[in-house]
């Protein structure tokens, strides 16, 4: 099977597919950084850096399944209230439907939040992929379910040319703990009691304490995990763009680090991701869990 991927951030969607035993010819994504280290990672695959809405579909390999994660930030509630630019950046998704109306591949997958099934032309969207004749399948699929130690719901859509929509057999593992993957004797830690720490977060530190103990995860810089954070005997909540997670160990405590988010993320401990954390923390928040990835491909190659 030949894959390609639209939107591909570092990877996550092609890793995903490489441990399906698909092989993606061509990827594309518009930021020059995540372009370089998916090429890093992926070096069989051919890259492009550029607005995939602007593609030239006749320069895009022929393929059996598109892979494609439009942007989200126009749809998603944790971006707040309407913007202007959330016009423009749910019009990404169409590139998904130009792709396939060229290229008529036998299935797209694409991945999102699960407001884009509430986006106002997501009806549109839908009838424009049927009128190619694809049968449109939403599946809402968390991470956690498939053995990431993070609760991340995202939305599918297996879209097939097939008579009607294709319900995947998809696998249920057992959830995993973050703290299978905190690294407690690695990295600085800052004293939860120093000055400038803010009141909100020592109130939280506190709460959580007496429910969790001494070591568990809060968010830090924005909402989530009501006011104690959770225990860390469960998967963490989700992975942002923005470095949120805080892990508390008794008196000490610090952000989560990009080795211990790429593993919450699922993705192997070789995975080559920027050396500086804002870049790589922004990669992870926007990539596809790959065992999320490949679950989905696998089951759609047993469906097919």
């Amino acid at each position: 099977m030949i894959g390609i991927d639209l939107f591909a951030g570092a990877g996550g969607f092609t890793e995903g597919a490489r441990l399906a035993g698909v092989h993606v010819a061509y990827a594309a994504n518009h930021w020059p950084l995540a372009v370089s280290f998916h090429q890093a990672n992926h070096p069989e695959t051919r890259t492009d850096c550029q607005d995939v809405q602007q593609a030239d579909w006749r320069q895009v390999p022929r393929h059996d399944v598109q892979l494609a994660s439009p942007a989200c930030q126009g749809h998603t509630p944790a971006r707040g209230k309407e913007r202007p630019y959330h016009d423009a950046l749910r019009s990404t998704a169409w590139a998904v439907v130009s792709c396939a109306e060229y290229h008529r591949s036998e299935a797209v997958v694409v991945e999102n939040v699960p407001a884009f099934l509430n986006w106002t032309l997501y009806p549109a969207w839908e009838d424009a992929m049927r009128r190619l004749g694809y049968a449109v399948a939403p599946h809402l699929i968390d991470a956690a379910d498939h053995g990431v130690p993070q609760h991340r719901e995202r939305l599918f859509l297996v879209c097939t040319r097939s008579r009607s929509p294709l319900q995947l057999a998809l696998p249920k593992r057992p959830h995993r703990p973050i703290a299978d993957v905190i690294e407690w004797d690695a990295h600085a830690w800052s004293p939860i009691e120093r000055p400038g720490r803010s009141e909100a977060t020592l109130r939280r530190i506190a709460a959580g304490r007496a429910v969790f103990g001494e070591r568990f995860v809060a968010p830090y810089y924005s909402n989530g995990s009501g006011l104690t954070g959770r225990s860390i005997d469960r998967p963490i909540g989700t992975i942002t763009t923005c470095d949120r997670w805080a892990v508390i160990d008794g008196d000490r405590m610090r952000m989560l680090q990009v080795s211990e988010a790429k593993a919450a993320m699922g993705f192997r401990s070789d995975y080559v991701l920027p050396s500086a954390k804002k870049p790589a923390m922004h990669m992870l928040g926007n990539a596809v869990p790959p065992i999320v990835a490949a679950d989905v491909l696998e089951a759609l190659r047993a469906a097919a």
